[in-house]
């Protein structure tokens, strides 16, 4: 899954084919971003349901309600928010809140998540995983922050369930110059390392 945060409405579309060209099926938009709401709908336009289109960032029923009239069909955020992750679970979307600490990732479960963000995973790595999947083995993890073509491959092996990327891949200055193509060919070394 890729993470965009901060995309201008005016390259919107452009990175949506982007994205899709390079073979990425699941993309985030984080809500705290300016114009969040604007973007997913241009997103979900040009993306003519290529992509499964989530929200990030969502730290209040006030962003959820936000994302989901933009077209959100899942959402994420950094911890657990108990009363979005509440309100996600009884109308049935798949949310997944963020969490570090066995204790942590063990309740945003119990609150109902699809899965668990496992947040910043860059700092505890793909060994961090395999301990958690013994005592939680049938929790799913998404591994999120710090994850590249180097150790996709070492995540999934380890037990994470998905894996997320932004800003190593999404850099805001090749966004701002159009430089479409060295994003499309970094997903898709990021995908191929995955597939190895």
């Amino acid at each position: 899954m890729g993470i965009i945060r901060g995309l201008p409405p005016d390259r919107a579309a452009d990175f949506a084919d982007c994205v899709i060209s390079a073979g990425l099926k699941t993309l985030e938009v984080t809500m705290n971003s300016e114009g969040a709401g604007g973007v997913l709908k241009i997103i979900k336009k040009t993306s003519g349901g290529k992509l499964m289109l989530g929200a990030g960032t969502v730290l209040s029923a006030g962003d959820l309600n936000e994302a989901l009239d933009a077209g959100a069909e899942f959402i994420v955020m950094p911890t657990l928010v108990e009363d979005v992750a509440a309100l996600c679970v009884k109308r049935n979307i798949p949310v997944f809140p963020g969490a570090l600490t066995p204790q942590e990732i063990h309740r945003a479960w119990l609150a109902g998540a699809s899965m668990v963000k496992v947040f910043p995973a860059k700092f505890f790595g793909p060994a961090y995983f395999k301990e958690i999947k013994g005592p939680f083995n049938d929790i799913e993890l998404l591994a999120c922050g710090g994850v590249n073509a180097g150790n996709i491959k070492e995540f999934f092996s380890s037990g994470a369930s998905a894996a997320a990327f932004g800003g190593s891949i999404f850099s805001k200055d090749l966004i701002a110059s159009g430089d479409f193509e060295t994003i499309a060919d970094s997903i898709k070394e990021l995908i191929s390392s995955y597939r190895a």
